[in-house]
């Protein structure tokens, strides 16, 4: 299995044109024969906790029906990242969309202490089960919580995706515990950060690959936009970027 992880710099606010910049690094993946991509926590709108309210939708949006046309044609796994809307609060969360089947969603279990005043907690773990393997995404700080690991490791899961907004200050705990869950529970792990203005810091990219052993396998750097992409086969990883491809 090909998986593929983004890292860029999304627009704030700007929904329409995080679209359209999502399906070109998409078309990239597609391009790498990756069966599955994912990007940054709350990549449709960037990092904006206080624009969340007004940006929030859900899996009925018109304007994501373009996601799952690409996932149709191009028999892809995409997972992207929006405020979601649901009764009366707003979740930080991910929709996903695999080929010819209904979306899924998944909403970030565990919050921040400082994203409690916008956001309400999700309630149930997303995996995302292929002929190959079993995929738990989770979203930043509760990625760095063994807690949600050691669940995602109960539901079978074999590949984790953290989707992460994460400054330079919050690197170092990242970089020292993704390869100790992947080692701890033989899965590979993924980290999608994005790369920019977001909220009230500077988000630092760094968007890595770890195998089932722990070892990094690939890193990109703080300020370039790309994909990692991991080979589950070949047990190699490599970073594609736009220019050159």
């Amino acid at each position: 299995m090909k998986i593929s992880a983004v890292q860029l710099q999304s627009f704030a606010g700007d929904i329409a044109s995080n679209i359209a910049k999502h399906l070109e690094f998409t078309r990239v993946a597609v391009a790498q024969g990756a069966d599955l991509v994912f990007f940054p926590e709350l990549s449709l709108t960037g990092y904006e906790p206080q624009l969340a309210q007004s940006l929030a939708t859900d899996t009925t949006d018109l304007r994501l029906d373009v996601f799952q046309q690409c996932s149709d044609v191009h028999n892809i796994t995409i997972g992207v990242g929006l405020p979601r809307l649901t009764g009366s609060q707003v979740q930080i969360g991910m929709i996903w969309f695999t080929p010819n089947a209904p979306r899924q969603t998944y909403a970030k279990q565990q919050l921040h202490i400082d994203e409690i005043p916008f956001f309400g907690q999700g309630d149930k773990q997303l995996v995302l089960r292929t002929p190959t393997h079993t995929v738990a995404p989770a979203i930043c700080y509760e990625s760095l919580q063994q807690s949600h690991a050691d669940h995602a490791a109960n539901l079978s899961a074999d590949v984790y995706l953290a989707s992460v907004a994460k400054s330079a200050d919050g690197l170092p705990k990242a970089m020292l515990h993704y390869p100790s869950i992947a080692r701890q529970h033989r899965m590979y792990v993924l980290m999608a950060n994005c790369i920019g203005p977001c909220d009230n810091f500077i988000s630092a990219g760094q968007s890595a690959v770890w195998n089932k052993q722990g070892e990094l396998l690939v890193q990109m750097d703080s300020e370039s936009e790309g994909i990692l992409m991991m080979n589950t086969i070949s047990n190699q990883a490599s970073i594609y970027t736009l220019v050159g491809i």
